[in-house]
């Protein structure tokens, strides 16, 4: 979660809050399958009272006798790990949809025959387009379950289609017993209720299932999200580079389990490689004089654990620098949160009445989007009543909506003329609210504003400091006057959760800091002056 290690209190009372509030499954799995980390999450989740699903994230293919890194024997003997531990249930994850069918055959088959009676789940993402075929394998060799989409939200990055498997096995021995009428009725709901959520489909993310996942082995949760990154840092008309880059930096970082956060490690590192024009050679020889990605340097550091096989030498070593590493579990090292103060901060920024325990566990697990979500509140107030597509697009002119602001209590909105702009940027909204004529001032965001020109870095100049990438200063490491030297972190820029160490490229004293925290930046805009020093 977080794409961060947390505290080991922290585990437990998420775990207990989850389940008392109705979850009964805990599915725990780690980035890197690093076994500690699963104990953690199995002892975590089964001391709540959860049902306990320990699922090993696949990678790399068990039916290719050249593929020896994760082989059978590496899934079997982590499997008997987890069994050992308690788990409830063993899941294969298949996050990136490179699980063949003669792969699940293999595999399931060897589960199943080891553990006669374990529960097998098998979970897939349908990139390539094999994922039906796949899990048709799977059920055949002895899973119990496997995860599916409904027909009108199946397919690519998402599962594989829920009425093309039921019906598949009918007439057959593994037929489910559902009614494949019922399954049509079902899609036609969902594609109904798709179209509400249509702004969030974005036009630049893939159209088509894409078989080379068998060889870049990109998640199907991170496939789209990877290709908008392209598109917001300018890599839109790239994309395949990024993806050949993607394996590049796998190897680089010596063949890991890629899912969240490891495949956002990779990710980073394909994207930073692309952008700045480098390869496999160039990133191994330069990577002393590099400022690599804050998640690949965290990585490599053992933020996220131990990696099957050990960290790739002598690049590790190169791209920390000398910082500081963490040799086994990283949540072990964490001191334990302070539940009591963390909730009398939160209760003084935003009230006593408005802080719930669950409140104070998002805090923890994710400080900067609950201080957002709470400062949305505090602007908007509850927005929970509205209708889906009001909430994203609005209301048109003379349409008439409804929200229930309380059980009995519905008001009845009619939305009768909006003024133009007002100097202030604001538009005053005449409406209707259970008959009573209102008006309200609303701030137009739309609005395009003046935007005034950053200077630029001087490439001439050594000291002369820019952005190697789109993106927001997310922090300033650095005073005026400072002396600071080569390598000295400046400014963390991020960019689509990918933050970037802006390091000084010479020793010397910092001039001038030409850039504010939250500032957004276009690639090459000046950050920092240094003078060097005489």
């Amino acid at each position: 979660m977080g794409y961060t290690s947390y505290p080991d209190n922290v585990v437990f009372k998420f775990c207990e809050k989850a389940q008392q509030n109705g979850m009964d499954i805990f599915r725990v799995f780690d980035s890197l399958n690093y076994l500690p980390n699963l104990q953690l999450g199995i002892e975590a989740s089964g001391q709540a009272g959860g049902v306990v699903e320990a699922a090993i994230s696949y990678t790399g293919d068990v039916s290719n006798p050249y593929k020896t890194k994760y082989n059978i024997d590496y899934y079997m003997n982590l499997a008997s790990e987890l069994v050992r531990a308690g788990t409830h249930v063993l899941c294969i994850k298949d996050m990136a949809g490179v699980l063949k069918p003669s792969a699940a055959t293999l595999l399931i088959g060897s589960l199943r025959a080891q553990f006669p009676k374990m529960p097998i789940h098998v979970h897939t993402h349908d990139t390539a387009g094999a994922g039906v075929a796949s899990m048709l394998a799977a059920a055949e060799a002895g899973a119990d379950v496997v995860d599916v989409a409904v027909d009108s939200l199946s397919g690519m990055t998402s599962q594989p289609s829920m009425g093309a498997i039921v019906a598949a096995l009918q007439n057959t021995e593994k037929e489910t017993g559902i009614p494949i009428e019922r399954v049509h009725e079902y899609s036609e709901y969902w594609e109904r209720a798709r179209q509400l959520y249509a702004p969030f489909e974005s036009t630049v993310t893939m159209k088509t299932g894409n078989a080379d996942v068998y060889e870049n082995e990109i998640p199907g949760g991170q496939y789209t999200n990877l290709h908008f990154q392209a598109y917001s840092l300018g890599l839109a008309d790239q994309f395949s580079e990024v993806k050949k880059k993607y394996a590049m930096a796998n190897d680089l970082l010596g063949d890991v389990v890629k899912v969240t956060p490891t495949s956002k490690v990779v990710g980073d590192l394909a994207q930073f490689m692309v952008q700045n024009k480098l390869d496999d050679r160039d990133v191994l020889m330069k990577a002393e004089e590099l400022d690599f990605p804050s998640s690949v340097v965290e990585f490599m550091q053992g933020y996220l654990g131990q990696p099957h096989g050990g960290f790739p030498e002598p690049l590790r070593t190169k791209m920390l620098k000398g910082r500081p590493t963490i040799d086994g579990r990283p949540g072990e090292s964490l001191e334990p949160l302070d539940f009591d103060a963390l909730k009398a901060k939160l209760q003084e920024d935003f009230g006593e009445g408005a802080i719930r325990d669950e409140d104070v566990l998002s805090a923890a697990l994710y400080p900067k989007v609950f201080n957002d979500y709470m400062m949305f509140r505090d602007e908007f107030g509850p927005v929970d009543g509205l209708p889906t597509r009001l909430f994203f697009t609005g209301p048109e002119i003379g349409e008439e909506f409804q929200v229930a602001i309380e059980p009995g209590k519905v008001l009845n909105i009619k939305v009768l003329a909006i003024s133009n702009l007002h100097p202030n940027g604001q538009r005053e909204v005449f409406c209707e609210m259970n008959g009573q004529l209102r008006t309200v001032m609303v701030e137009d965001k739309s609005v395009t504003k003046t935007l005034a020109r950053h200077p630029k870095a001087d490439k001439s100049v050594k000291g002369s400091v820019g952005a190697p990438m789109p993106g927001k200063v997310v922090g300033i490491r650095v005073k005026e006057k400072e002396v600071v030297k080569k390598g000295s972190p400046l400014v963390v820029l991020s960019a689509m959760k990918m933050e970037t160490n802006v390091s000084a490229p010479i020793d010397g004293t910092v001039n001038k800091i030409s850039v504010k925290l939250n500032q957004t930046l276009e690639a090459g805009d000046l950050l920092v002056d240094i003078e060097p020093l005489s």
